[in-house]
């Protein structure tokens, strides 16, 4: 388990939230997956009990929204379709082949207070589809000036907590409330 103020790798928050989608019978598909990482990575930075980055990789801007792009590479020959458990996952050696091996997906990596927070943001977007979470985030400014912006399309931490953090919102997943 990781200290408190540690950022996780991006690919264990995300089998951590697949894995968690498939017990509670929740569609993930990539495009979720992303949209998902974008709102927990902020709800992390702006938490007002222990501030920090969830995961250390960036988050790129793309054409369907925020996008970290090793977890996209990762899971994208899913697809559109849902992203099976990832109770175990195969390790490559780049340097030789033939030496593949299947390792045990071990979620003690993540601190249960943090899975309590990954859980929250989840279960509140849990109603909505891939395409919704697509609308909802192309009109967010961190996407919007990251994406003009073609040389350096991060959306960094820095914009997230601007924009989030603003005293206007509320800094729980409450605030994401759905208009419909």
């Amino acid at each position: 388990m990781k200290e408190k103020n540690m950022s996780y790798d991006a690919i264990d928050i995300s089998r951590y939230i697949i894995n968690y989608c498939n017990d509670n019978d929740i569609y993930i598909s990539n495009l979720k997956l992303q949209k998902l990482l974008y709102f927990i990575q902020a709800y992390f930075l702006i938490n007002k009990e222990n501030p920090r980055a969830c995961f250390g990789e960036r988050i790129e801007a793309w054409g369907f929204g925020p996008v970290v792009p090793k977890v996209y590479y990762e899971f994208r020959r899913f697809n559109l379709s849902n992203i099976i458990s990832q109770h175990t996952y195969l390790e490559y050696d780049e340097d030789n082949i033939w030496n593949v091996k299947r390792k045990k997906f071990d979620s003690s990596v993540i601190s249960k207070e943090d899975k309590k927070l990954i859980e929250e943001v989840v279960d509140y977007f849990l109603e909505y589809s891939p395409p919704e979470l697509c609308k909802i985030v192309l009109k967010q400014k961190p996407w919007k000036d990251a994406y003009e912006n073609i040389n350096d399309n991060e959306i960094t931490p820095q914009a997230l907590i601007e924009y989030f953090g603003r005293e206007s919102q509320v800094t729980n997943v409450k605030c994401y409330k759905k208009n419909r």
